[in-house]
């Protein structure tokens, strides 16, 4: 099976390559890739010399290279998307360019292709919006509240009316916050471990009682290549963790497990539109497809805390001063 991967050298993106190159013998890859913020060839460079991976910097946003790229691939996995909430709220367009366009491109080329190839496309809980009690189902409404989660929304939309109008081969999944090793420094878990190994104030918004899902990034690579095989056309799919945890609780917890004070810790000015509480339900994934995460949380956290202590060669070099010496916005 010949599968075109786009933003594979992003985190989710690289670690799903790595775990389907290994898992399955039959699997060529392809990984398109423009090589943007997030974006880090180290994530991939123990593939350079294997005869089923090939990468190609490329720009999904181009509608003449989309077309080229994926002239004989059987599945198309849409990782590709600017995802920093607070680079949305700066700064929209490479959001509506990356996250829509860029879908949009990729659904065409595949629509004017002589045969049907199956298209997963990775979204996110935060299309929903926030919830404060019970858990968001795959048909309820759409409610995002940042520039990002509007254009992963409208992404999404896109997606559900081609499959509608064309009959095409297409999915769409939505996880909740990840976590794992390659994460780009930019998100919660690694500035934080990053700024304690430093030594430096970790800025936490309002109280720090916003709530988040967490999904370690290897069960979802697990629920996304079982959506890939199993999941049905048209279809929509929760993927969620199932274990909720405040943001000053999970900071607290990385503070503990580096042996680092607490007085780290400094509450700034909340960020603008800041959902509170994101739940998913993913009973449909669950029950139909009989996937379940393998990862308990506080287990893969500490794993997580050890691969950024023993990888500073990594995250060294792409580390810069929005993530040492952060605004609010940027925090």
């Amino acid at each position: 099976m010949k599968l075109l991967v786009t933003g594979g050298l992003g985190f989710i993106g690289s670690n799903f390559i790595i775990q389907s190159l290994s898992n399955h013998p039959d699997h060529e890859i392809i990984n398109v890739d423009k090589m943007g913020i997030g974006a880090n060839p180290e994530n991939l460079k123990q593939l350079e010399n294997r005869n089923r991976y090939r990468f190609i910097k490329r720009d999904i946003s181009d509608p003449k290279l989309v077309q080229e790229a994926i002239e004989d691939v059987d599945v198309v996995i849409n990782f590709a998307a600017e995802t920093h909430v607070d680079r949305s709220i700066s700064n929209p367009n490479p959001f509506i360019e990356s996250n829509y366009i860029g879908t949009f491109n990729l659904l065409e080329a595949e629509r004017k292709m002589n045969r049907k190839i199956r298209h997963i496309q990775i979204s996110t809980d935060e299309v929903y919006g926030d919830i404060t009690k019970g858990s968001f189902t795959e048909t309820d409404n759409l409610h995002p509240s940042s520039p990002y989660a509007a254009t992963k929304a409208a992404a999404d939309l896109l997606c559900n009316a081609y499959a509608r109008t064309y009959g095409m081969n297409i999915i769409v999944t939505r996880c909740t916050n990840n976590f794992g090793p390659y994460q780009f420094p930019e998100k919660l878990i690694p500035k934080t471990i990053i700024r304690a190994i430093n030594n430096l104030k970790i800025p936490v918004y309002g109280t720090g009682e916003a709530i988040r899902d967490w999904l370690y990034v290897l069960d979802h690579c697990n629920a996304i290549d079982l959506i890939m095989n199993k999941g049905k056309q048209g279809e929509i799919y929760n993927i969620s963790g199932g274990y909720e945890i405040s943001v000053i609780k999970i900071v607290k917890q990385i503070l503990n497990l580096l042996d680092k004070s607490e007085d780290l810790i400094t509450f700034v000015e909340d960020r603008p539109g800041h959902d509170m509480r994101y739940s998913l339900d993913s009973t449909k994934l669950r029950t139909t497809l009989r996937w379940k995460p393998e990862h308990e949380f506080d287990k893969a956290l500490a794993e997580t805390v050890d691969w950024y202590l023993k990888n500073e060669w990594w995250w060294k070099p792409i580390i810069n001063e929005k993530v040492l010496h952060p605004t609010p916005w940027e925090s």
